[in-house]
């Protein structure tokens, strides 16, 4: 039990990390201990599913507040806490302060508080957000705002070391939560509203040196692509020589974007890393002419060396800031009488692929949400999207194009959503959401922005697939149930506004999410159904996680309003056009919630815990 909170301070000294977990190889046993979360998906694989079933279909409405954390800082919460045994870790938005909380006193063990450059804010693009914290071999990695990667020693919050992975006064800054791989941290860059190349990078855990750099665009070698090994997911064939190169005008790949500000995922038998990459540089497309490969693409890595096994470019020469970054969840389900190792994505263009995880062939890509008119579909021999003339921006420089769908934030952004292998289902929260887009001449100055577009945002159709109730009028979002097999909506559950939240899925059949207005809702992982609601002091857009601490289980989310949904009311904004067009979108939302920053923990009371338990026994006993 902690008795005193100690202030790890950022003074950069070297300390000697805690071995006791052998090597931060272990997280491939360690994750399986679904007592514990020690990562931003709980498991290497990205389902964001845990075996817990302590909290059940039947008794969900019974939950309750247990505890809450003010973290003292305002704007956007995204991501969510890690626990490893007695100690919950939890992140802010900038400054990018880390607290370590004891589960028994919820007393503050220590907290990390950085010292950033302020002048780091008005460089981010989309809100001060921090998508979380990574944990491996004893020690709490931290991304962030500045693109400092640090090491914090578990048990005390002291700095391990300290490595720089970019350059703000460039318009570099970082918003992702790192991913611990055997002996290295896997982290990435943000910054391609600022004309940004983006990059993967991997870092020694022992002492912060880099290992390897794998930009998006350019030259091969210099995006670890070997032309003759590197197998294009469509083709199935070797990508050969140059392909980015000449898919870009002159040096444009330079200034190309496809940043990796959002979520990897692993899989330790293949060897192999996934992660996303993010639009080209400027929103203009008449710009740059060509595919500008690699934006918009699924890489899969190997994690020691970074060289590219597969890829597959969705949106070429994206046109509407598509970015490619959301989460790749990795399944094994069976298509077509064959089990297959899948790997499954909900793209910010409305599409939701799935692919073989082994090589990026491609299996299924359908719309998730009915309202997307961009394109009519993905073609399946050339894993092309059939574009739509009339909702194209290219060549239309000066031209308001009008009821493109979905907007520039996708039917669904950075929100990851979860995977039940008990249902076989997808629970995917999503934008609905559509825009008008000007794109306009930009020129390129180093640490300016580079957008080249004005974006308006407003509430999609009525189109929904499969609702559990009525939907309101000029709704935003939906809270939906995939197969991936077959690219069939189960079952939707319409919200006021985008679910921004991530999701989680459990063993006990029940599925949770929070909603902008600042609800934590749990429903039935069958149909939707709403099993219980509770208001918490702020918008969420953090991710909703569990843990089990002396036989309960607790269900845990920041609020605090913010994000690209929320930068409005984030950042006092007031012009509908800011915010890259949120801002006019999402105006009402300040009539349903206020600024904030808090954890709030849910548990069962302790009589629903042991009847749950006794039935549970005697349903053994009589088996």
């Amino acid at each position: 039990m902690a008795s005193s909170t100690v202030l790890a301070q950022d003074n950069g000294d070297k300390e000697s990390s805690d071995k006791s977990d052998s090597g931060s190889t272990n997280l491939v046993e360690m994750q399986k201990d679904s007592s514990n979360w020690l990562m931003w998906s709980g498991q290497y694989n990205g389902q964001r599913y845990s075996e817990l079933d302590q909290i059940t279909a039947e008794n969900a409405g019974d939950l309750a507040p247990a505890w809450t954390f003010s973290t003292g800082v305002l704007r956007g919460h995204e991501g969510g806490p890690l626990v490893k045994g007695d100690t919950l870790y939890i992140h802010t938005p900038f400054p990018n302060k880390v607290f370590a909380i004891d589960l028994e006193s919820h007393a503050i063990k220590w907290k990390y508080e950085p010292t950033q450059n302020p002048q780091v804010i008005p460089v981010m693009c989309c809100d001060t957000v921090n998508r979380g914290l990574a944990y491996g071999d004893g020690k709490i990695f931290l991304q962030q705002a500045d693109t400092t990667l640090v090491a914090l020693n578990a048990d005390d919050g002291k700095v391990q070391w300290k490595s720089k992975n970019g350059d703000p006064s460039k318009g570099e800054t970082a918003t992702n939560a790192p991913l611990v791989i055997k002996d290295k941290v896997l982290t990435g860059i943000s910054g391609g509203e600022f004309g940004v190349r983006g990059h993967l990078t991997a870092y020694n855990i022992d002492d912060g040196k880099m290992a390897w750099r794998a930009y998006s665009t350019g030259p091969d070698d210099s995006m670890m692509i070997d032309p003759e090994n590197t197998i294009n997911g469509i083709t199935q064939e070797p990508v050969g020589k140059d392909t980015s190169l000449k898919s870009w005008e002159g040096d444009q790949w330079k200034i190309g974007g496809g940043t990796t500000w959002g979520w990897m995922t692993y899989d330790p038998e293949l060897d192999l890393v996934y992660y996303g990459t993010g639009n080209p540089g400027t929103w203009n497309p008449t710009q740059r002419p060509g595919d500008n490969k690699y934006s918009m693409t699924i890489f899969a890595r190997d994690p020691d060396t970074g060289e590219a096994k597969w890829l597959y470019q969705m949106t070429p020469h994206d046109e509407w800031d598509y970015d490619g970054v959301n989460e790749k969840i990795l399944v094994d389900q069976e298509i077509d009488g064959e089990m297959r190792k899948l790997v499954v994505h909900f793209d910010r263009n409305g599409f939701a692929y799935t692919q073989d995880r082994t090589n990026g062939e491609l299996l299924v890509a359908e719309k998730y949400d009915p309202a997307v008119n961009w394109a009519t579909k993905v073609d399946m021999k050339t894993g092309r999207p059939q574009v739509v003339d009339e909702y194209s921006t290219s060549g239309k420089v000066g031209e308001n194009v009008e009821n493109i769908c979905p907007a520039a934030l996708g039917s669904k952004d950075q929100q990851p959503a979860s995977y039940s292998p008990k249902t076989g289902l997808f629970y995917v929260p999503t934008n609905h959401v559509c825009m008008d887009y000007e794109p306009t001449k930009v020129d390129y100055t180093a640490g300016q922005p580079y957008v080249g577009a004005t974006v308006a945002m407003y509430p999609g159709p009525n189109d929904i697939t499969n609702p559990v109730k009525e939907p309101m009028e000029n709704r935003m979002g939906t809270f939906i149930a995939y197969d991936a097999t077959t690219g069939k909506i189960k079952w939707s559950v319409p919200e006021r506004f985008s679910v921004w939240s991530g999701a989680l899925a459990t063993a006990g059949d029940v599925v949770f999410y929070g909603t902008l207005e600042g609800y934590l809702k749990a429903v039935d992982a069958k149909t939707g159904e709403e099993l219980y609601s509770f208001k918490t002091p702020s918008g969420i857009i953090g991710n909703v996680n569990t843990w089990k601490y002396k036989g309960k289980q607790y269900i845990g989310v920041l609020s605090g309003i913010g994000g690209w949904a929320g930068i409005g009311m984030a950042a006092g904004l007031t012009d509908p056009n800011a915010g890259l067009g949120a801002v006019g979108g999402y105006k009402d939302l300040k009539n349903y919630t206020q600024l904030g920053g808090v954890m709030t923990v849910f548990a069962l009371p302790d009589s629903v815990v042991e009847k749950t338990e006794s039935d549970s026994d005697d349903e053994v006993a009589s088996n």
